[in-house]
């Protein structure tokens, strides 16, 4: 098999980690349905060993890739002419893609379909976490996320103030708790950093570097989201325990963060609220905490695991390709199904 990969342009912060994986890629730029339809170098620089190809010159190259890495299901019939290994990456909760749709979208038949469609394509699912796993009930393959606290300064307690990253806010506000959050933090100092026109004063970092510095002028982070439509983390997250702050959030059964070691979680908004003012008071705490986060991120979302798994996933998605066409599997699905046809996410 071809080292090359092919990749399409989504979720940039994800897509940089597979630079871990040392091999050249492809990334897919000038898609439809997407805020930036170019490479957004606000999130993350172009990995390396990577070059941006529009969708024609990648259907025009299919001996040259090993496995294609899509994203969604629109991605996959993009590259239904790619006879070549596909890997389907799971990073949303179905339940949550269909609450921010406001869609009456049946979950059981779209499983059912979908699941159906990557049989019969020889598609490997992959699930960024267990929560989106078990969401699309396609898969055990699970690959974590990554983050490196070698890629950050040496936290120092920061400046008295919290600090959020998220985009579209407005748009994902019941998946991620937004009136909590605001009930919890109201009246203190916090920050938020992100793509979120319908929120005046904030606007997204420059670049990642600047993003990386900004983690440690912060004294803790917030993230908070609704357990059955979205993780206790996002890559934003990890990013900032790696950089050494504390995390404070609602329960959640798979927040990373240790109560009271790592951070502090209540969904007791006015608690919250209390843990918040502690950690702006003792900054020697918020240090104390961010310390055993990188321990965290460093037993359960190294690079080295990233690395280690998505490359298995990709031998899987190789031998679930050759499976398939030795077992002669059954004509896929029609691509125009209406219940295939989603919109990028």
């Amino acid at each position: 098999m071809h080292e090359r990969i092919l990749v399409f342009n989504c979720h940039e912060a994800w897509v940089y980690q597979l630079g871990l994986l040392s091999r050249p890629m492809d990334i897919v730029v000038g898609l439809t349905g997407r805020h930036t339809r170019e490479w957004d170098s606000r999130i993350r620089p172009i990995p390396p060993k990577a070059r941006l190809v529009d969708l024609r010159h990648a259907l025009n190259s299919d001996s040259c890739y090993g496995c294609v890495v899509a994203h969604n299901l629109t991605d996959l019939l993009d590259a239904k002419s790619l006879d070549i290994p596909k890997l389907l990456v799971l990073h949303l909760t179905l339940e949550g893609i269909v609450r921010e749709q406001n869609s009456s979208t049946d979950l059981t038949a779209f499983r059912a379909a979908v699941s159906r469609y990557i049989r019969c394509t020889g598609v490997h699912p992959v699930a960024v976490s267990p929560l989106k796993g078990s969401s699309w009930g396609l898969t055990d393959d699970i690959v974590p996320l990554s983050a490196d606290p070698a890629d950050y300064p040496e936290f120092r307690g920061g400046d008295a103030c919290g600090l959020r990253v998220s985009n579209f806010i407005s748009r994902r506000a019941h998946t991620l708790l937004w009136d909590f959050h605001l009930r919890a933090f109201d009246g203190l100092p916090t920050k938020l950093i992100g793509d979120n026109p319908e929120i005046p004063g904030t606007q997204p970092s420059p670049d990642w570097a600047t993003l990386r510095n900004t983690f440690h002028r912060h004294r803790f982070f917030i993230h908070t989201a609704h357990p059955q439509l979205e993780d206790g983390y996002n890559m934003a997250t990890l990013e900032a325990m790696a950089a050494g702050l504390p995390v404070l959030g609602n329960r959640h059964p798979s927040s990373p963060i240790v109560h009271g070691v790592s951070g502090f979680l209540s969904d007791d908004p006015d608690q919250l609220h209390a843990f918040a003012v502690q950690l702006l008071e003792n900054p020697k705490l918020a240090i104390e905490m961010g310390r055993a986060g990188q321990r965290t991120i460093a037993d359960h979302f190294s690079p080295a695991l990233f690395r280690e798994r998505f490359s298995r996933s990709i031998s899987l998605a190789q031998e679930v390709w050759v499976n398939s066409r030795i077992g002669k599997a059954p004509r896929p699905l029609d691509s125009g199904s209406s219940i295939l046809s989603a919109p990028r996410t």
